[in-house]
């Protein structure tokens, strides 16, 4: 058959249209047909013409779970876990309608471990110099973002986790790079430093002149952030105790 020949699904019959046939092993597989399948589901291209209708078999047996599913507990914001504590199912979604989504309906003995995965990234800021070319603070400042993921691991026949993220969108720290000193004969506000840290001046004495290139008192001094901590971010702390309350959840079940 040449590449652009007709092509039909090998599961209703359907021909396919252009860029919309999804290889099977031994077959072709249309969109709709493609889009009824577990949205856990990774082994496509793997997958047999007979292994794909006995999973789609599975899931119009599984529409009646997601009609009969009844939510006692809710956990997340977007994606969500919902537990269904009288027939003792579970599942992960986003949408309101279960009986038209559709989503796996699964026994709470499918469950086999639960855990939290925080990716976190690090970006360097960059400063213009007086030729207008990029250089780095001395010493380097960095942004950090973080996204919280939670990975559910189940026995099940076509799929073997189920993970989905907490935040729709990464969470964004920066650190504070700068202290602002006190004035001569002022008091330090609440969170300035009372003391200087290793490696910056001390307070001049009277009558002494000030040395060259440092900062007069008053004015602004870049420093390393000190043990930074990420717990400090509201936002971070929301979505790592939402992480932490999901997987607690599910070790009580």
């Amino acid at each position: 058959m040449g590449l652009f020949d007709k092509k039909y699904c090998d599961i209703c019959g359907e021909k396919i249209g252009l860029l919309g046939n999804r290889k099977l092993e031994d077959g072709n597989l249309c969109k709709d047909c493609a889009k009824k399948l577990s949205p856990w589901f990774s082994e496509r291209r793997n997958s047999t013409v007979s292994e794909i209708k006995e999973q789609l078999a599975y899931r119009e047996k599984n529409r009646e779970r997601a009609a009969q599913f009844r939510t006692a507990r809710s956990y997340g914001e977007g994606w969500k876990l919902l537990l269904d504590e009288e027939h003792r199912w579970f599942t992960v979604t986003r949408a309101r309608d279960l009986a038209d989504a559709n989503p796996d309906i699964l026994d709470y003995t499918a469950l086999t471990g639960c855990r939290v995965d925080i990716d976190e990234s690090r970006t360097e800021q960059m400063r213009e110099d007086a030729d207008g070319k990029e250089v780095s603070y001395v010493p380097p400042r960095y942004e950090y973002s973080y996204d919280f993921d939670i990975i559910i691991s189940v026995n099940h026949p076509y799929f073997n986790e189920m993970r989905f993220r907490l935040n729709d969108s990464s969470v964004y720290i920066e650190p504070q790079s700068t202290v602002q000193r006190p004035m001569m004969g002022q008091r330090p506000m609440a969170g300035q430093m009372q003391r200087p840290m290793p490696g910056q001046m001390q307070r001049p004495m009277a009558g002494r002149p000030q040395p060259m290139g440092r900062p007069m008192m008053g004015q602004t001094m870049n420093v390393a952030p000190v043990n930074f901590d990420p717990e400090n971010s509201m936002e971070y702390r929301k979505y790592r105790e939402m992480g932490d309350e999901i997987r607690a959840a599910l070790q009580q079940v």
